[in-house]
């Protein structure tokens, strides 16, 4: 059973199980499988009747064993609006979620958290899945609440939470770098100013790898522990000065791209003014971003590398000349794939024929 059984990670999952499980993806909006072994079950996690109702469905079709629960489907909002989701979804979502499954003979809940849970460190300071949690804003916040209640309302049933950090692919596929890599295309000002520690970083983690840790968490899940934690992510923190120049290299050809440092004072009112400027689209940046713009996150992953033999076979450093080609193959296509508004440079000429190549005539 897979919640958020639509999305990137559970598209994935579902793939992967398909050939060997019986799966029902559980979501408010539904997909097309290729995969006869996968059944679609609607569900509003915020909503007790809507949770109770898919469990019946499964119940009435598949029985009463299930082998694992997969809980992906959270609540996310870079818009900071709509904050009450974070508990009506997440946080009491995921109990109404453990209340049906004990209804049934599980083998194992997965629950997918967030590095981000974790506090914020000088650059060195290497962490690991024992160290302090509390979640500094309001997503990070929700998933240490979900933690709390899946210890405290699990009861005897075998459950895993595994932190995971920000998720990519080839395509981008990940809000803050197709961002970055945007401002950096469009040459725009806040591409190249910073407002903090430029030498900080966070992790990253590839959709496959992500997978291949839950497919093994599956896989072993009569011979673990009843309870655990791992981190799923690389152990390579790309620092942000790092991350800016390999992608204006990649992009423009540009040795070393700038990145000049501001007050976060500075910065907050700027993104301010552009979010207050009418007629225009909202920036992507809202000024309580600016307080987390140099948080500093490093992971060991020796837990899951010793009790799994799961490592990450991929990093975002590798794979960035693949995002920057998919991109400059069609950068129409991948604006609009990013859901970001395409720059009037694109709309209005193209110096090929058949692909836009990210370069006007003039360039």
């Amino acid at each position: 059973v897979i919640t958020g059984s639509s999305g990137r990670i559970g598209t994935r999952i579902i793939h992967r199980l398909a050939q060997r499980y019986q799966t029902i993806g559980l979501d408010f909006v539904g997909i097309t499988s290729e995969e006869p072994s996968m059944e679609f079950v609607y569900v509003d996690l915020s909503s007790d009747h809507s949770v109770e109702r898919a469990f019946a469905r499964i119940r009435e079709a598949y029985g009463n064993r299930i082998a694992s629960i997969i809980h992906l489907a959270a609540f996310y909002s870079f818009e900071g609006t709509h904050l009450e989701l974070y508990d009506a979804i997440t946080v009491n979502g995921t109990r109404r979620v453990i209340e049906q499954a004990k209804k049934f003979e599980v083998e194992q809940f997965i629950f997918t958290s967030t590095m981000l849970v974790h506090e914020p460190t000088e650059r060195g300071v290497i962490q690991n899945e024992e160290s302090p949690i509390s979640g500094k804003w309001h997503y990070p916040a929700s998933k240490v609440r979900t933690e709390r209640v899946i210890h405290e309302e699990a009861g005897g049933m075998p459950y895993v939470i595994v932190r995971i950090g920000g998720c990519y692919d080839e395509e981008c596929n990940c809000v803050p770098i197709s961002q970055h890599i945007s401002r950096i295309y469009e040459k725009q000002l806040a591409s190249v100013v910073f407002p903090g520690n430029t030498s900080h970083g966070v992790p990253y983690t590839h959709f496959e790898d992500l997978t291949e840790m839950i497919v093994t968490l599956l896989e072993k899940r009569k011979q673990l522990p009843k309870a655990l934690t791992y981190l799923c992510c690389e152990e390579d923190s790309i620092s942000y000065r790092d991350l800016q120049i390999a992608i204006g290299q990649l992009v423009h050809g540009v040795k070393k791209w700038p990145m000049i440092r501001v007050p976060k004072w500075f910065a907050k009112f700027g993104s301010w003014v552009q979010n207050q400027i009418p007629f225009f689209p909202k920036p992507f940046i809202k000024p309580w971003m600016v307080d987390l713009a140099d948080d500093n996150y490093e992971f060991s992953m020796d837990k899951a590398k010793r009790e799994l033999g799961w490592v990450p076979k991929r990093s975002l450093r590798n794979t960035l000349p693949k995002m920057i080609e998919n991109l400059q193959v069609n950068p129409v296509a991948w604006y609009k794939r990013h859901k970001i508004p395409v720059p009037r440079f694109l709309k209005k000429e193209k110096c090929c024929g058949r692909t836009h190549c990210g370069k006007t005539r003039k360039d």
